[in-house]
């Protein structure tokens, strides 16, 4: 397999029946960047919708999201067609670490760590191999971790966006729940981005024929304001660089964000094995390599700003609906991001989204999100009559959801997100090395299932 460059998949233009266009194989130049440009209008909704979520750039998390897109196909030599969008496992933590009177520094410093963690995480995997992640993550942990991290964001959606407006995001959480199932095709895995844009011209409709709305403007403060506020836009420049700022390294931030590696690893090895069956290519001996990918380019984008990045499933969803795996499309895809990023204006308009609109549609997100999580525990048959199993599962997801915090001292608190993850790694292990054989090898018998055996 060449490290740089593609061959010409048959003539450029056609893929016979039971034929993929493999990673290092390319279509003609002109079909590569229309699949760039679907690739990207396929990620575009979340990408923007996480940094607006967390209080960051959007400008500048959309294109230094092109950056660790094009870094990751460097590092992972072409084998592996990924974008490295927006992470939305981190906005718990960002509201969290908001909550506490955290920066937006810190909470790019806090990201910044994570993605040195992970890494060096996806070091040690390469070089240990695979089953490291399943020895340490079993799909008990990674799924009741990613449970947890869903469900942690259900306050900000009910306290924070929702009573903005409240009949506007109701309308928006149909509307994208419709998308969702009605559509087909390419239509329905741009679903989100479609609520997004239903959500902010019926603001706008509104605006025009009911005027402004008298409910929480978003601080906590009851006033009279309009749904789409659009005075951010016309200053905004064409094209220019948006605004860099440089991380800053608070310990309480940092430890908020760490669990959130757990999920991080979980979604960069369910995009591996996807990509690996999709293509019949065996993967497995370059996980390692795409999880330390991952790290570096949140890194990169964290150090000057931007939000932390992860693997994208809304393109897993285009690749398996064009069967094209080419990783030409993806540096197509990552130069579109570059000149989405700047644009200014664009930003701006993305930037004014109503409030009720997010309340509509983190409803969904979130929700989903947090249900990701059962999935693992489906996909890997992860028993939960099982007291191994329920007990670290069941007590953490309740601490995170809840947002239960433990006092250690006048100025340490474990709570949320993090104390729940504690919960659940370390209760799981040591459960399972405590209890008797017949119910530690039942607990067990999900890694062999993760393992292929």
């Amino acid at each position: 397999m060449p490290r740089f460059g593609w061959t010409l998949h048959g003539d450029g233009k056609h893929i016979r029946t039971g034929e993929v266009v493999k990673p290092w194989e390319r279509l003609s130049w002109g079909r590569t960047i229309g699949l760039g440009a679907q690739h990207v209008a396929s990620m575009i909704g979340a990408c923007y919708v996480a940094p607006i979520l967390m209080g960051l750039n959007p400008n500048l998390t959309v294109m230094m999201s092109g950056v660790a897109t094009m870094l990751f196909l460097v590092i992972t030599r072409g084998a592996i067609p990924s974008y490295l969008g927006a992470s939305l496992s981190f906005v718990g933590a960002a509201a969290t670490i908001r909550a506490q009177g955290g920066s937006t520094g810190q909470i790019t410093g806090a990201m910044l760590v994570v993605g040195l963690v992970l890494a060096l995480f996806g070091v040690v995997v390469q070089q240990g191999g695979a089953h490291i992640i399943q020895a340490i993550l079993p799909p008990a942990v990674t799924g009741a971790v990613v449970m947890l991290i869903g469900f942690n964001l259900a306050p900000v959606t009910a306290g924070t966006y929702w009573p903005q407006d409240q009949w506007t995001a109701l309308a928006t959480m149909l509307a994208t729940g419709f998308f969702l199932v009605a559509l087909r095709g390419f239509a329905s895995r741009i679903a989100i981005f479609l609520g997004l844009a239903f959500g902010y011209a019926l603001s706008w409709s509104l605006d025009r024929i009911f005027g402004r709305i008298h409910s929480d403007d978003g601080s906590g403060k009851v006033t009279d304001h309009w749904r789409l506020d659009l005075s951010g836009v016309g200053p905004a420049k064409w094209i220019g660089l948006p605004d860099f700022h440089a991380p800053h390294f608070s310990p309480s931030a940092i430890l908020v964000t760490l669990p959130v590696v757990i999920a991080l690893v979980a979604e960069n090895t369910g995009h591996v094995k996807a990509v690996s069956e999709m293509t019949g290519a065996d993967l497995d001996s370059r996980m390692g390599t795409a999880i330390a990918a991952d790290g570096v380019g949140t890194m990169l984008s964290t150090a000057v700003g931007g939000g932390a990045t992860t693997t994208y499933a809304e393109n897993i969803g285009v690749m398996a609906a064009t069967r094209v795996y080419s990783t030409a499309a993806y540096w197509a895809a990552a130069c579109f991001a570059l000149l989405f990023g700047l644009c200014p204006k664009f930003g701006a308009v993305v930037a004014a989204i109503p409030g009720g609109v997010l309340g509509g549609i983190t409803v969904v997100l979130y929700g989903m999100i947090g249900l990701l999580g059962a999935q693992i525990w489906i996909r890997n048959r992860v028993d939960l009559t099982n007291p191994v199993n329920l007990i670290p599962c069941a007590t953490g997801v309740i601490i995170g959801a809840g947002g239960v915090t433990l006092h250690i001292s006048k100025n340490f608190t474990l709570g949320g997100i993090s104390l729940g993850t504690l919960v659940v790694l370390t209760g799981y292990h040591a459960l399972r090395a405590l209890a008797p054989a017949h119910l530690r090898e039942t607990a067990g018998r999900e890694l062999g299932r993760m393992d292929g055996s």
